[in-house]
């Protein structure tokens, strides 16, 4: 199977996907809209992410929501990696209708065509993501492994961060293995989980194998500096090159798993080449969870600079506390393990970063729209 379609394949994962999967000599078709907030105003001439791989693909200017540039697209094709998404929790949930038409419809027409058109797809993987999770898994003392809810206003505009459970003292985060309670706490959230549901229950009705993986928080060189909605060092990193000083939510304690890009196609591509993968689910991460102010801090220290840096109580509707990846699993099935540790990843992100024009500071736009929508708090 050497024939290959990455939807959103001009992205930041997709571009380095198709650049790795060209080395290794298979056929990549790459179908994308080249959107503004990811690429800018004249991406055929200036995006850095399209021009890495135009003359290594067959690239395919179209959108997911359009079934003829599907067609295009799919034909004579073996597998498939569905990337092409509206990504970013914030912005989600006042975009409701742009977000569930590209992430829902768009995999939808994907799947009508592939059960009911002839075509030669035989397999097909789903970037999902840690965000279907919600909130991650926790320890109580008294109840044993619980899921909480979302957290509640009241207790927010108070500054108490820390998720609750009813019953329970308080709780001790642990890894979040892929049986773990799904319950999304953003709209972003929902449409990945569809996206996955869909690929997993409908492509086995025609003996296509579907292969999900819920990535966490994926950086690298490459990644846009100029989309303020998602990406937090795009977003500091953009914020220090200004010389402006970096707002942080909350207090500054909620972490993630950071999970570099090129772990993040070694992973999909052990999808996409063992069989093993066929049908499954895997989480990909670190293992490691890393606060916010562990991430501002080392960005600033590796930029050699001095910003201000504040954490100002503010928090996003639709955010969640905490959130690490058990990759247990994916380790025992396909092999893999993350070769990049967090203070290296940073270090080759942030050499990148010093080799690029600065871009404009487009957070306080992103901010007030929040703002606007009742989002931000």
């Amino acid at each position: 199977m050497k024939n290959i379609l990455i939807t959103g394949g001009a992205g930041f994962i997709g571009s380095n996907l198709a650049l790795k999967l060209n080395e290794k000599g298979y056929n990549v078709t790459v179908l994308d809209n080249l959107s503004e907030q990811i690429h800018g105003k004249d991406p055929i001439n200036t995006s850095p992410l399209y021009n890495s791989i135009r003359n290594k693909v067959v690239f395919i200017k179209g959108d997911v929501i359009n079934i003829q540039d599907w067609k295009k697209a799919i034909y004579n094709q073996d597998i498939i990696v569905h990337f092409a998404a509206e990504t970013g929790t914030g912005q989600s949930m006042y975009e409701i209708k742009k977000y569930t038409q590209v992430n829902v419809q768009g995999t939808a027409i994907m799947l009508d065509l592939l059960v009911n058109t002839p075509n030669t797809v035989k397999k097909v993987v789903i970037a999902s993501s840690r965000s279907i999770y919600g909130e991650g898994k926790y320890l109580s003392k008294e109840l044993g492994y619980v899921y909480p809810k979302h957290r509640i206003e009241e207790d927010m505009d108070i500054s108490d961060f820390e998720v609750k459970y009813p019953n329970s003292s308080p709780l001790q985060l642990v890894a979040t293995d892929e049986n773990s309670k799904i319950h999304p706490t953003s709209v972003y959230g929902i449409t990945k989980q569809n996206q996955e549901q869909m690929v997993m229950t409908v492509c086995p009705t025609k003996g296509i194998a579907p292969v999900a993986f819920r990535y966490q928080n994926v950086y690298g060189p490459g990644q846009s500096l100029s989309n303020p909605y998602t990406g937090i060092l795009s977003i500091f990193s953009t914020q220090i090159k200004n010389g402006n000083g970096i707002n942080i939510f909350e207090d500054g304690k909620e972490t993630r798993d950071f999970v570099y890009i090129d772990d993040i196609v070694d992973a999909t591509i052990l999808g996409i080449e063992k069989e093993e993968a066929n049908g499954e689910i895997f989480n990909v991460g670190t293992g490691v969870p890393t606060d916010v102010i562990t991430v501002a801090n080392t960005l600033i220290k590796n930029f050699n600079t001095s910003v201000p840096l504040t954490i100002t109580g503010n928090y996003r509707l639709g955010d969640i506390r905490h959130n690490y990846a058990d990759l247990t699993k994916i380790k025992a099935t396909l092999g893999f393990n993350p070769k990049i540790e967090f203070q290296q990843g940073i270090k080759n992100f942030t050499d990148w970063v010093n080799t690029q024009e600065i871009k404009e500071d487009k957070y306080e736009k992103s901010i007030s729209e929040m703002k606007e929508k009742g989002m931000y708090k």
